[in-house]
């Protein structure tokens, strides 16, 4: 006949800690994840909002802004400025992430501005301009907006959609640099010095997931302007109607 084990009160305690530990473990990532679904649509439709009441305030033809961020001329884009820090003047819209990739962008990179947008790096170009447009978003957490960011490829679209119409931007390259690389704002990046004559769009974000311990930058060059007053790009048609349906 067996002899049954004894239980120490040691032992059951220690099964329940570990138990314990289990349960908030999983309570803490569900809750992450519940704040990341929450804030990622929140994003999302904070940028449908911006892109209809575009819609609503556009004129029969955009009008150029009476202090470009950028010489502008014959064929070439216009240039929205920059806003004050904080101010929302944008949509990012990534096919590549998904067909209903689409998020806001504001002035600025401090923590109150990442936490709920994409951020712009001052100092560098807006969408369009002459020399580097530089963003910054988090991949995880506040949303996650680049939290695929690795994923984009040479030839892929990125789409920035503001008053005037959508800027289309295709990737060329990806890097990884150090977390103090700012060589990646530079006019001509990683070129001090170097007078810029390219429309160069630079997207960075931390890595690898959940640390900082270096930073994954995705270089894009301009392509095409599309005035608002054609409707949107093609390959992006379909999110626009579906924004303005809303």
């Amino acid at each position: 006949m067996k002899q049954r084990r004894r239980v120490s009160v040691v032992g059951v305690i220690g099964e329940l800690l570990i138990t314990a530990g289990v349960v908030v473990l999983l309570f803490l990532g569900w809750q992450v994840w519940l704040g990341n679904l929450i804030s990622g649509n929140a994003q999302a439709e904070e940028a449908q909002a911006l892109s209809q009441a575009w819609d609503r305030e556009a004129p029969a033809e955009p009008a150029e802004p009476a202090e470009p961020a950028a010489p502008v001329g014959p064929g070439d884009p216009i240039v929205q400025p920059a806003p004050e820090n904080a101010v929302a003047f944008a949509n990012l819209i990534v096919p590549r992430l998904g067909a209903d990739y689409t998020r806001p962008v504001a002035e600025g990179v401090n923590a109150d501005v990442l936490r709920t947008k994409i951020g712009h790096y001052p100092g560098t170009q807006t969408p369009g301009g002459v020399g580097n447009a530089a963003f910054a978003a988090h991949r995880t957490g506040n949303g996650s907006p680049f939290y695929d960011i690795e994923k984009m490829q040479i030839g892929d679209s990125i789409y920035f959609e503001m008053e005037a119409g959508w800027y289309k931007y295709v990737v060329r390259s990806l890097e990884y640099v150090h977390a103090s690389g700012v060589g990646v704002l530079d006019p001509v990046p990683q070129s001090p010095g170097i007078a810029a004559t390219d429309r160069v769009l630079t997207l960075t974000s931390c890595n690898p997931v959940f640390t900082a311990d270096e930073r994954i930058i995705v270089y894009s060059l301009y392509d095409t302007w599309f005035p608002r007053s054609g409707g949107a790009p093609p390959e992006i048609a379909a999110l626009a109607q579906a924004s303005a349906a809303s």
